[in-house]
């Protein structure tokens, strides 16, 4: 089924529930390139960008800031032909120092975000381009919520390790259910250790619809494997 598809489909099951249409965030809006080291799209806030410190998957030290600051939408033309359940549309959520101008693209670096729609939310989900294997093996991508700065809910996969080089794969986070209003997308060793992945974000959804009408919409959405963890606080 297309992206616009299931993204018409969820927005009618949010009409029908009588609540509040759901933010979505594709990234098709803005021209490719650096978009700040905050940024909205869709009615969703994008913000404090790698501003933690950890451990690389080397085993060195980052700081702050050390991946860069600035939010990019990059052209995803080809990822997208390659990752057509993953990557709606031709843009995508990038993020650091850098970025390939056209259809061609870079996988960057990324710690840990944050998302908010500036209201008390239920449902939340969002996919991603990856790298698995290689140093990123077993290194675990987490969806924290938050209300009121306390953690509500969590929705967590390990990055698979079959040996060999880098692979591409697609995954995807869900929250639903569960009342917050602040979201993390973060990188973490089994400890909490912050460390970094190399990735792409896109098909951000966030909506105070009931998660089991929104999650029609958009479950289709990611034909991707899913190796999770998830737990409700």
């Amino acid at each position: 089924m297309k992206y616009a598809t299931l993204i018409a489909q969820t927005l009618a099951l949010a009409a029908l529930s009588g609540t509040t249409l759901a933010s979505i965030a594709d990234f098709e809006t803005p021209r490719e390139g650096f978009v700040g080291e905050t940024f909205v799209d869709g009615g969703i806030t994008f913000s404090e960008l790698n501003n933690v410190s950890g451990v690389n998957p080397d085993g060195s030290n980052f700081g702050p800031g050390e991946y860069g600051t600035q939010f990019i939408v990059e052209n995803a033309t080809l990822a997208m032909n390659d990752f057509p359940g993953v990557l709606g549309g031709s843009h995508a959520l990038s993020w650091g120092n850098s970025f390939i101008a056209g259809d061609n693209l870079s996988i960057n670096i990324m710690s840990s975000f944050h998302m908010s729609t500036g209201n008390v939310e239920n449902f939340a989900t969002l996919s991603l381009l990856l790298f698995e294997n290689g140093p990123w093996g077993g290194i675990n991508i987490q969806l924290d919520a938050t209300l009121n700065g306390v953690l509500v809910a969590q929705d967590s996969f390990a990055i698979s390790d079959r040996g060999g080089r880098d692979n591409l794969v697609g995954e995807s986070l869900t929250i639903d259910g569960v009342n917050f209003d602040s979201l993390q997308l973060s990188a973490r060793y089994d400890d909490g250790t912050y460390t970094a992945f190399a990735g792409l974000a896109d098909n951000v959804i966030v909506t105070p619809t009931p998660g089991s009408l929104a999650l029609l919409g958009a479950g289709s959405l990611f034909g991707t494997r899913r190796r999770r963890s998830g737990r409700t606080c």
